[in-house]
């Protein structure tokens, strides 16, 4: 068995209504395009059926490649274990609810065959979700563009096509805090976006809910920038010179008009201010500190419980990060 040209990595957890329909729009999508491929599922420790039903995929279909996890490791590193596996001279990363159409891979291959390194879909619209999930996913993507010293594309979620070099280079990466769209941006390449309009879910309901999202943004906010260590301490020497400046005030008045026992709800208000933003800012520090423990432990990203793979499936051998595809 020859290597693929196209690897398609699709991280799944409690999938198991809407793969059948995924696999089959997904393969008439590859056929499509004309090249040889492969399709590699990452089960992420799913509590329903589908891992029997990517076994069965497996079983009726050579070109499935099966990677069960030993458990949930959350999707940023489901979609590690993907990429790790896969062995295509270019990588489709897609979701398995079919909100993005695999139907655009074609599109994702023509700019791939332009020269292109990483060819991510942008949305122009988002169907089937809440007006403040959209708002606060809009307010997201401008923040951490505003903030982060790396580029990472408005409206972009994990949709892409990556050529074999910029998926070497991601996995070099492996620290245990991922947000994979920055870090997809962060090693570089000539990008470029196709735009596409969001389905809503084909089927089930969505794993994401706003706490989850919320400490994805964290995530990506502490991974890419020191931003918020940069606001706590400009805001800490504001309130400092504020601080110093009524003590000044407080003095003069006190030598000019006397010690007048008065100001009570003033000194309350202030205490209780700076109280809040010294407990905020050691939040902040913490969350920092936090990620140093965790990357110190230099523990796997992941343990694999089951593979299933053609028996005589190639090992790709490893290549120089820097070796252009050839064309």
């Amino acid at each position: 068995m020859s290597v693929p040209t196209i690897s398609l990595v699709v991280p799944a957890y409690n999938e198991s209504e809407v793969l059948p329909e995924f696999h089959r729009r997904a393969t008439a999508a590859l056929r499509k395009v004309g090249l040889s491929y492969e399709i590699v599922y990452v089960d992420d420790g799913s509590r329903d059926s589908t891992l029997d039903v990517l076994r069965d995929l497996h079983r009726h279909d050579p070109c499935v490649i099966v990677v069960g996890l030993s458990r949930n490791f959350g999707k940023e590193i489901a979609l590690t274990a993907g990429l790790d596996s896969s062995r295509g001279e270019a990588v489709v990363v897609i979701d398995s609810d079919l909100q993005d159409p695999p139907e655009l891979i074609d599109d994702l291959v023509a700019q791939w065959r332009r020269g292109y390194d990483v060819v991510y879909a942008r949305r122009t619209r988002r169907g089937g979700e809440t007006w403040l999930k959209r708002w606060t996913a809009h307010a997201f993507y401008r923040l951490i563009a505003r903030v982060s010293r790396v580029h990472i594309p408005e409206d972009t979620g994990d949709f892409r096509l990556m050529s074999r070099r910029a998926v070497d280079a991601v996995r070099t990466l492996r620290e245990q805090h991922r947000f994979m769209k920055g870090l997809f941006a962060w090693v570089g390449y000539r990008q470029i976006a196709v735009d596409y309009e969001r389905d809503p879910r084909a089927a089930g309901t969505t794993k994401w809910n706003y706490w989850k999202l919320w400490n994805l943004a964290l995530e990506g906010i502490t991974s890419f920038t020191i931003a918020p260590l940069k606001i706590a301490t400009y805001l800490g020497m504001s309130v400092a010179l504020i601080a110093f400046g009524y003590a000044g005030f407080i003095v003069f008045r006190t030598f000019i008009f006397g010690d007048a026992v008065r100001g009570f709800p003033t000194i309350m208000v202030v205490v209780l201010m700076l109280g809040g933003l010294q407990l905020l800012f050691i939040g902040v520090i913490g969350e920092y500190l936090g990620r140093v423990f965790n990357e110190s432990k230099q523990r796997p990203l992941y343990f694999v419980s089951e593979l299933l793979q053609p028996p005589d499936y190639p090992t790709r051998a490893a290549e120089p990060v820097a070796t252009a595809r050839a064309e």
